[in-house]
């Protein structure tokens, strides 16, 4: 008999709901029409809340000031500064106007702001004065003189702030109505850099269409409904934020809530206690934080149903306890990238367990993905790793190269770069996947993650879920260095659980011993009380390598050239 055929890595996501094809501000005028008198937002630090129709008639006030300003559709407007309730109405108000909001990291120092600032074109900056050792106003102040198009900086609180908002109360409404109605839901409506591993972050351009359909399905597979109240504390300038956060709720009719400017467990907990919270975002390293605050048994979670778990690989150990020391019994994981509005694939309320706290899910709705040889380009088989490639609604408008370092050359509008996407139209992640025969994937990696020791590819994602099936161990991250007989080898950075003896190597190789093929055993351990982070949560590696080789003293064997 003829051997049965091996489906290839390909999954299609089939869907009764139709795509959106309206504009966020379109959408949100829904939602307010429908739920006016339900809670939208809620800011814990400032004690703050609004109903849908407060939210609105702020939104629109705030969109008319920026009008009244002479912000024009297309005009880059910049947001810089933690999670707070001004973010939210900025990306709300320019969305109504077609104004691209420019998300900046709040992380970035001068010289960072001065590139961004160049390089989008930014007529209009809204910005916080400072936050914690964060002098805003005083880098604004440094890098303007040398940015053209720099024309407006508002601070948020501040007189023209305010200003903006009376002006847009005292404004003819039915001027908003005009624009807003002269905006195509495949205009650009966000630009959001992403960092890379070398030299400055591209602007991900992305659509109404591209993210408002994103929030929407990320919310329609979490089970969102007007009664949701979903807590935020993720950073509002990346999709995590904005889109599956914002914007999920405000195609719902759910409510935003943001328990601090940024993330603190203690205050995470406290809001999700206060504000009866049903859904709980976070990326691992912050579930991670909350589990073992000292005092989280004190904390009432009880409301919890859901929420989502992303940004970075998540250990199958903390999920599982996510779902039973937090309650939430329907968490979700989502896998996805900047460059496609974020989600591509994301577990589903009813999939079992094991599902759920061991693959990334399956491919949303109205979306497609693949597994490719990185080599040949060709679709894998089920079963086989390879470069997981994503297509569809939320795939990018491109890159954002229309301007120089001065911002000179955007006045002409936009101009895009799609390196990342092939003729195809397919978004290559550089994420190293394997889809299984029902179409769920794991994410073994990044490309450049794999580590080659004496001829063996290793996934150092797949030693650090062993990892945590140690009893001390808090956290894990395991990096290639430098070696010379086998050109690479292991090394595990560990964050140990409170009052954990430290281990050692040879500790750490003991208990691998018979669990763990000998050439997985990490060589290198360093106890740490932090990895180096991103803003947004994820593990800086890339550091993490560098120090290690002036740790370990590898820095000749860092030289070598390779072929």
């Amino acid at each position: 008999m003829p051997e049965t055929p091996v489906l290839p890595s390909y999954s299609s996501g089939i869907s009764e709901v139709p795509l959106l094809g309206d504009t966020i501000g379109d959408n949100f005028d829904r939602t307010v029409a429908a739920f006016g008198d339900r809670d939208a937002l809620v800011d814990r630090t400032t004690d703050r809340r609004w109903t849908y129709a407060e939210l609105a008639a702020e939104v629109n006030a705030l969109a008319l000031g920026l009008l009244d300003l002479g912000i024009e559709k297309g005009d880059r407007v910049g947001i810089w500064a933690p999670n707070c309730a001004e973010w939210t109405l900025i990306q709300y108000a320019t969305a109504k106007i077609g104004a691209i909001l420019v998300n900046i990291n709040p992380a970035y120092r001068s010289h960072e702001l001065e590139y961004v600032l160049g390089q989008a074109g930014i007529r209009l900056l809204v910005a916080a004065e400072k936050f914690k050792t964060s002098d805003y106003a005083g880098m604004i102040s440094e890098v303007r003189p040398k940015c053209a198009a720099l024309e407006h900086v508002v601070l948020l609180g501040g007189e023209h702030w305010n200003s903006l908002l009376d002006k847009g109360k005292q404004a003819d409404p039915t001027r908003l109505a005009r624009v807003q109605a002269g905006l195509s839901a495949d205009d650009p409506i966000n630009i959001q850099y992403t960092s890379g591993t070398t030299g400055f972050p591209k602007g991900a351009t992305l659509s109404h269409h591209n993210i408002l359909n994103n929030g929407f399905f990320v919310g329609e597979l979490c089970g969102y409904t007007e009664a949701d109240r979903v807590c935020i504390p993720v950073p509002f300038y990346h999709c995590f934020g904005m889109v599956m956060g914002n914007l999920a709720c405000t195609s719902h009719g759910a409510c935003m809530v943001i328990p601090a400017p940024s993330f603190e467990p203690k205050a995470t907990l406290a809001a999700v206690q206060a504000e009866s919270c049903t859904s709980l975002y976070g990326v691992p390293t912050m579930f991670i934080a909350e589990l073992s605050d000292p005092d989280f048994d004190t904390f009432d979670l009880s409301s919890l149903r859901t929420g989502i778990m992303a940004g970075s690989p998540c250990p199958v150990e903390v999920m599982k306890q996510v779902i039973e020391r937090m309650g939430m019994a329907e968490v979700s994981i989502c896998y996805g990238m900047t460059e496609t509005s974020p989600v591509s694939t994301q577990t589903r309320r009813d999939d079992s367990i094991e599902r759920r706290v061991s693959t990334v899910g399956r491919v949303g709705p109205h979306l497609e993905v693949k597994v490719v040889d990185p080599e040949t380009g060709l679709t894998a088989p089920r079963g086989e790793p390879g470069e997981l490639c994503t297509r569809g609604y939320s795939v990018m408008l491109g890159y954002w190269e229309g301007a120089d370092k001065t911002g000179e050359a955007c006045s002409s509008g936009p101009s895009y770069s799609t390196a990342a996407i092939d003729a195809a139209r397919w978004m290559h992640t550089g994420d190293l996947a394997v889809m299984d025969a029902d179409g769920y994937l794991n994410i073994t990696g990044r490309i450049k993650d794999m580590v080659i020791r004496g001829g063996e590819n290793l996934y150092p994602r797949e030693i650090e879920e062993f990892l945590y099936t140690h009893p001390d161990i808090l956290d894990a991250q395991v990096i290639g260095v430098p070696d010379a007989k086998y050109g690479e080898e292991l090394m595990a950075w560990i964050r140990m659980r409170e009052g954990a003896e430290p281990l050692t190597a040879a500790s750490l190789r003991e208990f691998c011993d018979g669990k763990l093929a000998h050439y997985k055993v990490p060589r290198y351990v360093h106890i740490v009380d932090e990895f180096p982070m991103t803003v947004t949560g994820k593990v800086r590696k890339v550091e993490m390598r560098e120090r290690a080789v002036d740790l370990l003293g590898l820095g000749d064997l860092a030289k070598t050239r390779h072929a």
